[in-house]
């Protein structure tokens, strides 16, 4: 690899930004290839952008010669919205995925190191919380609480940023009421729509583990699959 390519990688990898090294394995020839700079017009661009979703190195076929993408993506991360028993059930499981997790909670009386050993904790109402994370691309955000007071700002925040994934606890009746107090805020319908609402796949989840599993399928398929793909 030459050093300019490598310079640059870090530099991707320190702003958590994706990149792949496209390697002709006929002729040799790389081509560095930038998610932030990802040209639509690309022969390969679909190839590339499905190997930055699922983010792992693959060998594609172009022109009759092999392609090898070696790319290079930030972990993903899911920031949880309350520390609820939703979020007890999910973060191992979120964790054993590969997500690094963060919860936002600011009751003290919830969000202690007893309840979610070894989770970083942030006991601050989320829109104090969330600028220091550093919202991306790469960040799912799901807000458990039920209450506005914590959910909305959460929301405002993330339907700011470009996370992959944003979903929200309650039933169609409490959504529409979520979606006019968004609209109120300023947000368009297709802003909302971005938000997952009833949060979860429909698999009939009862129990919080359940919704867990039910929020944690939805996550990988927001992060996996690409538009027009069956969850």
């Amino acid at each position: 690899m030459k050093p300019e390519t490598l310079k640059i990688l870090n530099e991707e990898r320190a702003a958590r930004r994706g990149a792949l090294l496209a390697t002709n394995l006929n002729s040799g020839a790389q081509e560095l290839v930038l998610e932030s700079h990802l040209d639509a017009a690309a022969p390969l661009a679909e190839s590339y952008r499905k190997a930055f979703r699922q983010g792992k190195s693959v060998t594609v076929e172009h022109g009759g010669e092999a392609v090898f993408l070696n790319v290079f993506v930030p972990p993903p991360r899911l920031v949880l919205i309350g520390a609820v028993h939703i979020s007890q059930a999910l973060y191992p499981m979120a964790a054993a995925a590969g997500f690094d997790v963060t919860i936002v909670d600011p009751r003290t009386a919830f969000a202690t190191p007893e309840r979610f050993p070894g989770v970083p904790l942030l006991a601050e109402w989320p829109d104090s919380a969330l600028p220091g994370l550093a919202i991306d691309r790469y960040t799912g955000v799901a807000t458990l609480t039920h209450d506005p007071k914590i959910d909305d700002p959460a929301l405002i925040h993330a339907l700011r940023r470009d996370c992959f994934y944003i979903g929200s606890l309650g039933s169609k009746r409490t959504h529409a009421k979520r979606v006019d107090r968004l609209t109120a805020a300023g947000f368009t319908h297709a802003d909302i729509a971005r938000i997952h609402a009833p949060i979860g796949l429909d698999i009939g989840a009862v129990s919080p583990a359940e919704i867990a599993v039910s929020v944690l399928g939805q996550v990988i398929a927001a992060l996996r699959l690409g538009p027009g793909e069956a969850a």
